[in-house]
């Protein structure tokens, strides 16, 4: 542990009047540096200074191991008007547990973990623990890179990974961080994805909920053990070039005894009225955007983990709950705001601070939303009137794509434009294109079980699946274990089926996925355009009664290009003609029926020479054998 900071004067105190100012009008980032549990020496003491933010109490006291959990015996004093208590306890240091033990004005008692604790306990037990964030990291190289790593124009394919399921120890045991830094680096590194995602790793009492219903954001679940074995698995990950996105969730709160609700007595991260405090989906409360004081605790949340975590993204959960007053609600169930509209004013204002705060102090990541409605402008500048995002996910194309693949190819030329329609919107946000665990949870099967057809036909269903998300504009998010192509759907409390690599189809899908990044990456055809209309060019959008599609995807680069053919039938189609905008050979980039993969082996032999034969309206054409439920890849050579 690094040395302690001194603290002098008769009250000790981390707070500046700044720091009550810009608390107070809801711009402070940076509340992990005053509030909560901080090591410190004052008068040649070492201890611990508290701080905590319960305007309405009438006495707080920190309880814990050093005092027996005795009310009183450490009492914290109120910082004049500000709603801030504080004190230092000599004696207290790393490790140790504590809570606040608060007395509302109106004699209510409450037992209250630290909203700002760095450490927390092993669920079920909830309380606080004395911690630092002393790391020496390792990812010098990576971080002085990120900014490219992570830019619209760079490839980004992400691996979203929940740490307790994607693998089990002995007897089913959760691997620590440490653990799982190598496995996972390997693991990622050797299928080429860009980026892992990890579901919530903040602090949540009910393991169940994968971390969306979260109690402490400041801390990292101490399931798989300390802050630091986290800030390893994240420098493991950055050595190896491997970025790191945390999902991270200010729409709604956990309600459980000891988390931020009703946390004074009083209402005060959530807003008093069920109408706007409660969420009835989830069983949660839902925070209070206008209240000054509360935004600064989130945006000091999200700058927290992008500054002493390294993290490289924040996806934003659940955006869509926030911006409508009326989100899951009936008639009468909500409050309309000044103007009698259904937009949540406080929300979209706060979501915009959130993001140029972000930007502002670390422009080399990116925040992205997860918004599944037609809000306009989710990832343009605050400045332009958007939100101010770099990212959101296209639930849109996700919806469309999976029923589409759902039926049976016969019946597929009535459904053509379920592939089509996205393309008028496509690049009116930047896109990420999500095939996550919402999709392969709750009773909707694995995305293999998802397909039509016998099992040879669902694994070519979803090869076609995986790389007409990889030819499609936008970048691309693959759940943990869509790589091994499971029977079955996620389940949380086990580990994925590795035994399933075993068998040639899934051994098939897996090696398809790790070429798809690998020539997703190479190409920059295929990324560098991803958010610009200019990338993407249809060649055969209209063959409905083929279930053919073929499309260009173009780089900055004169003369860059992809061909990406996809042929959502099981009937081989010979001599079927593709426009191309220029003559010599067109290489087989990917074909995914070849038999490595567990296709039958239809191809062109590695490539057409364009012919002289206007088509598509465009000058060339070549004369390709398209495969049964197969899509290729070709550019010239």
């Amino acid at each position: 542990m690094g040395s302690r900071p001194d603290i002098w004067g008769d009250e000790p105190t981390l707070l500046t009047e700044e720091d009550l100012w810009w608390f107070a009008e809801g711009t402070h980032t940076t509340l992990y540096t005053r509030l909560g549990a901080h090591p410190v020496r004052s008068k040649g003491r070492d201890g611990v200074y508290f701080a905590v933010w319960a305007p309405d109490a009438g006495a707080v006291s920190v309880i814990g191991d050093f005092n027996a959990w005795q009310p009183g015996r450490h009492p914290l004093h109120p910082r004049r008007s500000s709603g801030i208590w504080e004190g230092f306890v000599p004696g207290v240091g790393p490790g140790m547990l504590y809570k606040y033990h608060v007395v509302s004005r109106h004699g209510h008692v409450l037992e209250k973990a630290d909203p700002l604790a760095f450490a927390t306990e092993v669920p079920p037990r909830s309380a606080s623990v004395v911690g630092d964030l002393e790391y020496t990291w390792n990812d010098r190289a990576w971080m002085e890179r990120r900014a490219e790593r992570n830019a619209l124009d760079a490839p980004m394919a992400i691996y979203e990974v929940h740490l307790g399921s994607w693998r089990r120890g002995e007897n089913g045991r959760w691997l620590t961080y440490r653990e799982l830094a190598p496995l996972l680096a390997d693991h990622v590194s050797h299928m080429g994805f860009t980026h892992v995602e990890f579901l919530p790793v903040m602090e949540h009492p009910f393991y169940g909920s994968w971390g969306y219903q979260t109690t402490s954001y400041f801390a990292p679940t101490a399931r798989y053990g300390h802050p630091q074995d986290f800030m390893y698995l994240i420098d493991v990950l950055h050595q190896n070039g491997i970025g790191v996105i945390l999902d991270w969730v200010p729409s709604h709160f956990a309600t459980d005894g000891h988390g931020l609700g009703l946390f004074d007595g009083s209402h005060l991260y959530e807003h008093a009225d069920p109408r706007q405090g409660y969420h009835p989906d989830w069983g949660s409360f839902i925070f209070n955007y206008g209240r000054h004081e509360v935004r600064s605790f989130l945006l000091s949340s999200a700058l927290f983990w992008l500054d002493r975590y390294h993290a490289d993204g924040l996806r934003v959960d659940a955006v869509a709950s926030m911006l409508y007053l009326d989100y899951s609600r009936r008639e009468g169930e909500w409050v309309p705001n000044p103007y009698g509209g259904r937009e949540n004013l406080d929300a979209t204002g706060f979501l915009r601070q959130l993001n140029e705060a972000v930007y502002r102090h670390f422009p080399g990541v990116q925040t992205i939303a997860e918004e599944s409605t037609a809000w306009p402008m989710v990832s343009r500048p605050t400045s332009a009137g958007g939100l101010g995002f770099g990212l959101k996910w296209d639930m849109g194309w996700m919806h469309d794509t999976l029923q589409y693949m759902a039926r049976e190819p016969i019946h597929r030329k009535y459904h053509h434009n379920q592939l089509t329609f996205r393309l008028l919107y496509a690049f009116h946000e930047n896109f990420v294109l999500p095939l996550s665990h919402d999709e392969v949870v709750h009773g909707k099967g694995s995305l293999l079980g998802k397909m039509p057809g016998d099992d040879w036909q669902k694994f070519a269903n979803l090869r076609l699946l995986y790389g007409y998300m990889y030819g499609m504009a936008g970048k691309k998010l693959l759940f943990m274990g869509s790589e091994l192509a499971p029977w079955g759907e996620w389940d949380h409390e086990k580990s994925l089926d590795w035994h399933l690599l075993e068998y040639g189809p899934h051994r098939g899908v897996l090696q398809w996925v790790r070429d798809l990044n690998r020539v997703y990456r190479g190409e920059r055809a295929l990324h560098e355009l991803d958010c610009d209309p200019a990338g993407f060019q249809w060649v055969e959008p209209n063959d409905a009664d083929s279930s053919v599609l073929a499309f260009l995807r173009s780089g900055r680069s004169p003369g860059e290009w992809v061909l990406v053919v996809g042929n959502f039938t099981p009937v081989v189609r010979g001599g079927y003609r593709v426009g191309v905008p220029r003559p010599g050979f067109w290489r087989e980039l990917l074909n995914s029926d070849a038999r490595e993969y567990g296709g039958s082996g239809v191809g062109n032999l590695g490539g057409v020479e364009a012919q002289p034969i206007p088509a598509h309206g465009l000058p060339y054409s070549l004369p390709l054998t398209l495969p049964p439920l197969g899509i290729l890849f070709l550019k010239p050579a």
